[in-house]
């Protein structure tokens, strides 16, 4: 069996009064992710991750943030793309793990909804979707509340 693993990570500004998206689910908080998307960190770091570990470049390259095509989409579209790419290549996804990094609001309760949201959009089972959630302890632009980061490797087998 052939294997393939892929590291993703993504970093976005965190502003007043825009919506966060985080795995696809609506969180409630005062401040949400700036991008040309939705911004969902997460998500982006999973499709770096997919592409890398199929050897397909990184997300900037198949959704430029100078297309108008993407301004506001909803990443699950991105996602979704990416791994029809991966498919495409006749890789099957194994599991994905991934950190969010964010010092508030509280993601913990949105976990399920978020894994079983990225499980569908990959077509995997609910179980080989890890969400882990951590803040920066104060420290840093996330500790400042200023922005989020995500990291995720995701597993490929042929």
């Amino acid at each position: 069996m052939d294997i393939r693993v892929g590291l993703g990570f993504d970093t976005h500004r965190l502003e007043a009064g825009r919506p966060l998206i985080l795995g696809g689910v609506p969180i409630v908080s005062e401040r949400g992710c700036v991008g040309h998307s939705d911004a969902d960190v997460l998500i982006h770091a999973l499709c770096d991750a997919l592409l890398g570990a199929a050897n397909l470049r990184d997300i900037g390259c198949h959704f430029p943030d100078t297309d108008p095509k993407y301004k506001g989409v909803d990443s699950r579209v991105l996602l979704r793309e990416c791994c029809r790419m991966v498919r495409e290549k006749a890789w099957e996804i194994a599991n994905t793990d991934t950190v969010l990094v964010i010092q508030e609001p509280k993601i913990n309760p949105y976990v399920p909804e978020m894994q079983a949201q990225l499980a569908a959009v990959m077509g995997i089972a609910e179980d080989a979707v890890s969400i882990k959630v951590k803040t920066s302890e104060r420290l840093g632009f996330i500790g400042r509340c200023e922005g989020v980061s995500a990291q995720a490797v995701v597993l490929l087998t042929k």
